[in-house]
């Protein structure tokens, strides 16, 4: 049975996630502020509903990716190099989110990204958690990703493309940003081969837990990131 949640219920233990479900833990709560940041330090994410109800998932082994094992292509250096995209961080994160809930997703017959969703994750980025990376072609905005950021770890939770390579462009400046940010960690809850091409890898899900405490420990700076994307020439 999986535990539905009340809205003052705390969340299991993550050790009860049902694997054979992809990691489910519990059904029910709020998109609250509070309870996503909660959850996030738990290693806990909600992914699509049932009946409006939130699912709350953490996954064993998770998925991740360290900064330094990021893959830099030489097809992608030159297409960061070629000027082809401009990038932005935090100037357009509705949109991203917009983007990521359009785009169509194999094996997957309609998003997770509900309005309840989209307008939670708005929330903390206008409360400085939530930050988006977006990649522009003649004005047009084409691609991007969103996540948070606690500490020194960075939840990644979904990218979008309408060009090729915008979310990998998008991606790559991430990795710019969090590395001059001194971030040492990317959740990507999941594992994609998309993901896997970029150097993600799989770790269990103890060893996540045991880094994850360590780094949303650490202080940060809320709110905007600086403008300014990275220079690859």
């Amino acid at each position: 049975m999986i535990p539905y949640l009340g809205p003052l219920d705390a969340f299991p233990p993550v050790a009860s996630a049902r694997t054979e479900m992809g990691g489910l833990l519990a059904i029910g709560g709020d998109l609250s502020a509070p309870r996503l940041l909660e959850a996030y330090r738990q290693g806990i994410f909600p992914w699509g509903t049932v009946e409006g109800h939130p699912l709350w998932y953490s996954p064993d082994p998770r998925m991740v990716l360290f900064p330094d094992e990021f893959r830099l292509s030489r097809s992608l250096r030159k297409t960061l190099r070629s000027g082809a995209f401009e990038v932005r961080f935090d100037s357009n994160f509705a949109g991203v989110i917009a983007g990521c809930s359009e785009t169509p997703r194999p094996g997957q017959d309609s998003t997770w990204i509900t309005a309840d969703m989209k307008e939670a994750y708005c929330r903390l980025h206008e409360l400085g958690w939530a930050h988006s990376v977006e990649t522009y072609a003649e004005g047009d905005l084409v691609g991007g990703l969103y996540g948070l950021l606690i500490g020194r770890m960075f939840y990644g939770e979904s990218m979008f493309a309408r060009r090729r390579d915008a979310s990998k462009v998008a991606f790559a400046h991430l990795i710019g940003r969090l590395k001059a940010d001194n971030v040492a960690l990317i959740d990507c809850q999941m594992r994609t081969v998309h993901l896997a091409s970029l150097g993600g890898r799989e770790i269990p899900r103890a060893e996540f837990l045991t880094r994850l405490r360590a780094l949303t420990a650490a202080e940060h700076r809320r709110g905007p990131w600086p403008a300014t994307a990275i220079d690859w020439n």
